[in-house]
């Protein structure tokens, strides 16, 4: 019986030919972060290639976030030109390789580890405000309830008969891309009124999206709009929470979403949904919010999000002095130990057990065995090489 081995390539072949297509698709499909495919695709030029005909990094972003799915076209802008790209005519080797730039930079940002902080920017507004600006939207940003000048901090509601009649407030964020994870709400308590009373709503509930038109700056909350909202047909809403039920204590509540959401277009509603507390005064009810955070992560504002049509345009503000992380000796003399960890976790991620018969022999040759990995600078693509922002 003749030795299987003996079909296998020499150390310096390259496995994506000898493998074919369908097989080193399989192994490239396990690597779920940007910085493991930035290291595959620097292996070879073969390699780079077979990652961007194959939108390697678009599927990483998908995967993460299906909502990216809604963006119909790429624009790509420079400090001397701007191009168009369809992502779904991806012909043409120039469009293949700056989608793959754009879907790099953004699955980098989508999968790298970070630390929750607030993401709100600006106030837009809300629906009503009961005395402005004493209790204008904007106080909800101050993290304390009293002023330097000893006065309270918080936003009110106007006064109504009916308990059921919601409130909203809302919020631009950092950047147009933000993953949001979690709410954080404060009712207020008015320590000024007899027996302190705390004018929470039941619950509350979130919804992200976009505005149909570009916000000007007369949209945000001001002396002359005095904090009033435009009309919520502006925005369209393509994420929607669950309804999170509100204790009536005056403590920073948080409300974690059932998943990170991606927040496209920077538009966050907070939604208040039904009141509690009467003003003993007037016997009307109201709201009053301390203060609040949106806990997530911008994404890089070199990613811009604009309405087109019945589509989304997603903008990358290439820049030419920082667009590529510049190569290193040393980087490529850590080549192989990054890849004997790269190998280490597919093969310990199961799915590499999984494939039998000579192609279980071809990849332990390619992942277990002493290889002679060929890295091959191509100079003219330099700045693309190693494409991680």
């Amino acid at each position: 019986m003749e030795d299987s081995s003996s079909y296998l390539p020499g150390p310096a072949a390259d496995f994506v030919d000898y493998l074919g297509p369908d097989t080193s698709a399989t192994v490239f499909t396990m690597l779920h972060h940007p910085a493991d495919l930035a290291r595959a695709s620097a292996v070879s030029r073969s390699w780079r290639q077979f990652v961007i005909d194959n939108q390697f990094s678009k599927l990483q972003c998908l995967r993460a976030c299906p909502e990216l799915s809604t963006f119909t076209t790429v624009h790509l802008t420079t400090t001397t030109t701007t191009t168009t790209r369809n992502p779904s005519q991806c012909q043409d080797q120039d469009t293949a390789e700056k989608l793959h730039r754009v879907y790099t930079h953004l699955a980098h940002g989508l999968l790298s580890p970070y630390n929750p902080r607030d993401c709100i920017i600006h106030c837009i507004g809300a629906s009503s405000t009961d005395n402005f600006p004493n209790e204008t939207i904007e106080n909800t940003l101050d993290p304390v309830d009293h002023l330097d000048s000893n006065r309270p901090s918080y936003w009110s509601s106007a006064g109504q008969r009916d308990p059921a009649v919601p409130e909203c407030l809302i919020y631009r964020l950092q950047a147009d891309l933000c993953l949001v994870h979690e709410i954080k709400l404060q009712p207020f308590k008015a320590f000024f009124q007899h027996g302190d009373p705390i004018y929470s709503p039941k619950s509350i509930r979130v919804q992200m999206g976009y505005p149909s038109s570009p916000l000007r700056p007369e949209a945000l909350v001001s002396d002359e709009n005095e904090g009033q909202l435009i009309d919520d047909t502006n925005y369209v809403w393509t994420y929607t929470s669950p309804e999170f039920p509100m204790l009536q204590e005056n403590v920073l509540q948080s409300f974690k979403l059932p998943h990170p959401v991606l927040c496209i277009g920077g538009v966050v509603k907070v939604e208040l949904l039904g009141r509690v507390q009467k003003q003993a005064i007037d016997g009307l009810y109201y709201i009053c919010i301390s203060h609040v955070q949106i806990m997530g992560k911008a994404l890089s504002r070199d990613l811009g999000v604009v309405p087109r049509g019945n589509g989304l345009v997603l903008n990358y503000y290439l820049h030419p002095h920082t667009c590529g992380v510049p190569r290193s000796e040393s980087s490529r003399d850590n080549g192989r130990s990054r890849w004997q960890g790269l190998a280490s976790r597919i093969w310990h991620s199961g799915t590499a057990r999984r494939i039998g018969g000579l192609n279980q022999t071809l990849l332990s040759r390619l992942f277990g065995g002493p290889l002679r990995l060929v890295v091959v600078a191509d100079e003219s693509e330099g700045e693309e090489e190693d494409d991680l922002p």
